[in-house]
């Protein structure tokens, strides 16, 4: 689902958010930090573009790095719930998952939510949508694949950017080869598109 997911998906998820009506705005988001070292990366790397952007973070690492949670907002960053351990929704019960995302809530105090690799279930999302607005994307960067090229990475988002787009990446070791690679490249295309990165306000 790199751009425009499937209209089925839309129709079987209907509270979810893939993309927002804004002519002027590009949203950055950034899933499952905080990560010591990368995380002050990208906050650096947004900094020099006067760029903005949503995080949505684990709860736990949270927990263990509250000064970069804290950094994150300081500098006019959005938190979003990314639950509290990064929990598969699809095979969980409903109760548990949603304990997850509230114990997550309890440190992070937002009303954004998106669910870890996307494995959730109609129910979660329901009863996760009645306190929270749960966001997608229609830009994924598949940063985190280990047999993609940074090259390609930038292939997968550059040329979708446009006007409302929601773009994943991820705040991890993992991604950080691609991630690290490609950002500034969208962020010179964001800039060149006469666009702004924004954080995500509903």
């Amino acid at each position: 689902m790199k751009i425009k997911p499937w209209g089925f998906i839309r129709k079987l998820f209907p509270d979810m958010i893939w993309e927002i009506n804004d002519p002027n705005g590009v949203f950055l988001t950034f899933d499952d930090g905080p990560t010591p070292g990368i995380t002050e990366w990208i906050l650096s790397t947004l900094r020099q573009y006067d760029a903005k952007a949503t995080f949505f973070v684990l709860g736990k690492n949270c927990e263990m790095y509250p000064d970069l949670h804290q950094r994150i907002i300081d500098e006019g960053h959005k938190i979003g719930n990314h639950t509290y351990s990064h929990q598969k929704g699809w095979g969980m019960p409903l109760e548990k998952y949603i304990e997850d995302v509230d114990f997550a809530d309890d440190i992070l105090h937002t009303d954004l939510f998106r669910p870890p690799y996307a494995q959730t279930t109609p129910s979660q999302i329901r009863a996760v949508a009645q306190r929270h607005k749960v966001i997608m994307w229609n830009i994924l960067s598949r940063d985190y694949s280990r047999t993609l090229t940074p090259e390609k990475c930038v292939r997968e988002v550059v040329p979708h950017i446009c006007p409302g787009c929601i773009i994943a990446f991820h705040d991890s070791v993992k991604s950080f080869r691609n991630m690290s690679y490609t950002l500034p490249i969208v962020l010179e295309k964001v800039k060149k598109l006469g666009l702004k990165c924004k954080i995500i306000e509903l």
